[in-house]
């Protein structure tokens, strides 16, 4: 069984870093993120419900320009964390058992999808549609960063990311928890909509021009595409997991 993630990626001397209001106020609201340090400007303070337990520094707008990466927009606020703990995909599945019938939360799992702004917008319309989480290989995704967190706008912290070694076997774990696998590729013959069932759905997307690989295609149950315009090739893996997740949720109930 995989190791349950967000896999700390960083050792404790190298902690990532957030930027920007959404991503820290949602990492300061979370009980299970711990909040090492805060950097802030005065203004953005008086805006912040900070506990007491973490130091705070305060900063000019150019003094927390030099903390994180250039140009990005941190609003007066930069939050130094502790990645959150690991999660077993086991666990994870449980929670779709313990589900009432009515609320079959869908499962998105990626093939290599290294994109930290990617990633990071999959999370959020993950959070968006009431997903059950999202699962990636360990190696092939990106950690923790200040980058996922703010395409995020939130959703690291409510969303579980579960990080497996082999993705095969975690697909076949899914299905033994009454998923159906649909990968989504341009080639499949099927559309979305025409090839989802009533049973809970695991929608599984590859990386960005090389797609999912052979033998993640073998360990999904149907492939379908998104009905989209010729004019365009394809979408943007990331718009591709909203509009999916967007389609499962409005399919028909009952």
């Amino acid at each position: 069984m995989a190791r349950k993630g967000h896999r700390p990626s960083t050792g404790v001397g190298n902690r990532p870093r957030f930027w920007g209001r959404h991503a820290v106020t949602a990492a300061l609201a979370n009980p299970e993120r711990i909040v090492r340090k805060l950097w802030l400007t005065r203004e953005a303070a008086a805006q912040l419900d900070v506990p007491p337990v973490i130091p705070v520094v305060y900063a000019d707008v150019a003094d927390l320009g030099r903390l994180v990466p250039a140009d990005a927009p941190h609003q007066g606020v930069v939050a130094e964390v502790d990645p959150l703990e690991d999660m077993w995909l086991g666990d994870l599945l449980q929670q779709a058992q313990n589900d009432p019938p009515e609320r079959q939360r869908p499962l998105v799992v990626l093939d290599q999808v290294t994109d930290p702004h990617n990633v990071g917008a999959i999370l959020r319309s993950a959070a968006a549609f009431d997903a059950l989480g999202i699962v990636t290989q360990d190696r092939h995704a990106p950690p923790e960063s200040g980058t996922v967190a703010r395409a995020a706008s939130g959703a690291l912290e409510t969303v579980p990311w579960v990080r497996v070694v082999n993705l095969a076997r975690a697909l076949d774990e899914i299905a033994e928890a009454g998923f159906w696998r649909i990968g989504l590729t341009g080639h499949a013959k099927g559309t979305l909509a025409e090839v989802m069932g009533p049973q809970r759905i695991c929608i599984v997307l590859g990386a960005e021009g090389e797609g999912m690989r052979q033998n993640t295609e073998a360990h999904c149950d149907e492939l379908a595409r998104l009905p989209i315009s010729s004019l365009v090739e394809s979408l943007n893996v990331s718009n591709a997991a909203a509009v999916a997740l967007y389609a499962v949720a409005a399919r028909p109930k009952g």
